[in-house]
């Protein structure tokens, strides 16, 4: 018999809803017992999705539960570091949504907190287990290319104003695109790639509306290649997700992973037989020389699953394997996070450095 880890969880607004009660909830052995929401709204979706869990109005009410095993995070990011320092003086593994936190000063001290504590400490970086990105990991690892020389990664949308009462497009720490999509962007270049060498950085607000940044270019400089990020919020025309050169050839995929759609349509993983498989029309495609073969055509996706997330943290626990997402990475997007605050604000190139 599997062994049962209670879930905490803080936060249900479109985070606790959409992207972690229904993956908890599918992986075998964790087990939701209380869910902090306060608005009327999210009780009532609470108690009708999940009639086991217990409400609660307060974090204490699950910080000082002694049955509580793991408590998950999903709250504005300004919260992050107090609930999460928190969740692990009470004694509880933590689980907290991205970005980590505010700053690497934060997320530092979180970081030795959970080893003085002997706790597990990580963070929901999902996008690591979307179709797309595992495709272009196998690409990459194929060697089709050659030399890597050059990639695009970009995420973009369309919505011409600001959102009335949203947190992210307040004007406060932790706001705009940069934490919020950047933080996936991020965290992908540093997973394929490792740390850059120096960080360029173009962050602009173009929503006449707008508070906080809704545009982004970054440049990750690496020894002979060049890694651009970009994302922003008046890109109505479809553009390529990524882009990558080599010496060989090129890689181009369109289209974004399906599965936050099926997620926001209230599916989960186990409940359709093709969750997390994309169309073969936004397959990406190949074009490459390689070895003197001059090859063009799609690649098929690989499948996604973001409940992988989960059942590493479950097996983490329980089985003591290693962490997908370690803190120490997380702590290193938001520190690429800081330097590309600093590029911009000095306009000019930043060497990286880790304090």
């Amino acid at each position: 018999m599997d062994k049962l880890v209670n879930v905490g969880l803080i936060g249900f607004g479109i985070g606790g809803q959409v992207f972690h009660a229904p993956l908890i909830s599918c992986v075998k052995g964790l087990h939701l017992k209380k869910i902090r929401a306060v608005k009327e709204q999210q009780r009532s979706v609470a108690s009708s999705k999940y009639p086991d869990a217990e409400l609660v109005v307060t974090p204490e009410e699950i910080f000082d539960d002694p049955s509580i095993d793991l408590v998950v995070i999903s709250t504005p990011n300004t919260s992050h570091y107090a609930l999460g320092k928190a969740a692990l003086l009470a004694g509880k593994n933590v689980v907290l949504d991205k970005p980590f936190t505010i700053n690497t000063a934060d997320a530092d001290d979180l970081i030795a907190l959970s080893i003085k504590e002997n706790k597990l400490l990580t963070v929901y970086h999902n996008r690591r287990f979307d179709s797309d990105f595992t495709t272009l990991q196998k690409v990459i690892k194929s060697d089709l290319l050659g030399r890597l020389v050059e990639f695009e990664s970009r995420y973009d949308r369309f919505r011409n104003y600001s959102r009335p009462g949203a947190w992210r497009e307040e004007e406060k720490p932790g706001s705009g695109i940069l934490y919020d999509l950047g933080s996936h962007l991020i965290d992908q270049a540093l997973v394929l790639f490792g740390l850059p060498e120096a960080i360029t950085a173009d962050l602009r607000i173009q929503r006449l509306d707008a508070k906080v940044v809704d545009n982004f270019e970054l440049i990750l400089h690496y020894k002979g290649l060049k890694v651009t990020l970009k994302a922003g919020m008046l890109v109505k025309e479809l553009l390529p997700r990524f882009v990558l050169f080599g010496n060989e050839g090129s890689f181009t995929k369109y289209g974004m992973d399906v599965q936050e759609d099926a997620l926001k349509k209230g599916l989960r993983p186990g409940t359709m037989s093709n969750w997390g498989i994309e169309p073969p029309e936004i397959w990406g495609t190949l074009n490459t020389e390689f070895k003197g073969i001059h090859f063009v055509g799609k690649v098929e996706s690989e499948v996604g699953n973001y409940a992988r997330f989960y059942q590493n943290v479950y097996d983490a626990l329980v089985k003591k394997e290693e962490l997908n997402v370690k803190p120490l990475e997380a702590r290193n997007v938001i520190r690429v996070i800081e330097l590309a605050l600093q590029s911009d604000k000095e306009k000019r190139t930043i060497m990286y450095s880790n304090k």
